[in-house]
């Protein structure tokens, strides 16, 4: 049963971020703490909404491309998490790029792997006293979410093994492949610490970001997804790529 007592997910203003904290809510044994991280929390209507009839939301600003940002938001969540530490940590934050090679300029490349790649990298390096923590509170357990676990949402797009896009869109692409890389490396820094790592494809939903000619809506990305994260048990587990919609693996 997946049933982390604390989460943290970035990029809850909307989409999909915004309905995994739907989603972690209506669980048979919900979390005690959700962490619901945005850059502008007053405009962050929905979510502030869900925050006044669930105390267990606890919504934070945090951009991921600030430094100092994400060092406060650890320290607020480590003087709630106190000695249990975090269980879950799931770096959700992302923007996309659509430039291809006639277009594709230096600032958007760094653009994008600011975001994508070293946001969720420095989120994981920040974070990690609070998930060694949580580990450390079930050292004789699986691996798993309830646990001690890092999910980066990642796309197929990033997949170099199965591309066959006739799209190149060179900055995301490219980032998220760097940030699927970060998980590799993640999952083999981590595993004696018993942190799970791994990456997830939502599947091309219809957010913002999505568009709306995408093939899923929020809700059926989130049912597979946590799907995903409730068979996440064992060291077999993690350093995978998931196809959060299928269930099954996507290639590097």
């Amino acid at each position: 049963m997946l049933a982390p007592k604390s989460v943290l997910i970035t990029g809850c203003n909307r989409g999909i971020g915004l309905e995994f904290v739907k989603h972690f809510l209506q669980l048979a044994k919900p979390p005690k703490f959700v962490f619901a991280c945005c850059r502008n929390s007053a405009a962050a209507t929905d979510l502030n909404e869900i925050a006044k009839s669930n105390p267990s939301v606890k919504v934070l600003e945090l951009d991921v491309t600030k430094q100092d940002s994400i060092e406060k938001a650890k320290l607020y969540v480590a003087s709630i998490v106190e000695g249990e530490g975090l269980n879950l940590l799931i770096n959700n934050s992302g923007i996309a790029s659509d430039q291809d090679i006639e277009d594709v300029t230096r600032e958007e490349m760094m653009r994008c792997y600011e975001v994508n790649a070293i946001g969720p990298l420095m989120m994981a390096q920040s974070f990690l006293p609070l998930l060694r923590l949580a580990a450390s509170q079930h050292q004789s357990d699986p691996m798993s979410c309830n646990k001690a676990a890092i999910i980066n949402i990642s796309t197929s797009l990033a997949s170099i093994s199965e591309y066959s896009s006739p799209r190149r869109r060179y900055p995301y692409r490219a980032s998220k492949a760097a940030l699927n890389m970060i998980t590799t490396s993640l999952c083999l820094d981590l595993k004696a610490d018993g942190i799970l790592c791994t990456s997830v494809h939502p599947g091309w939903v219809k957010t913002e970001m999505g568009g709306p000619n995408a093939l899923i809506s929020t809700e059926e990305s989130l049912n597979g997804m946590m799907s995903v994260l409730e068979k996440l048990q064992g060291e077999e587990c993690s350093g995978k790529f998931y196809h959060g919609v299928r269930g099954d693996f996507i290639g590097w």
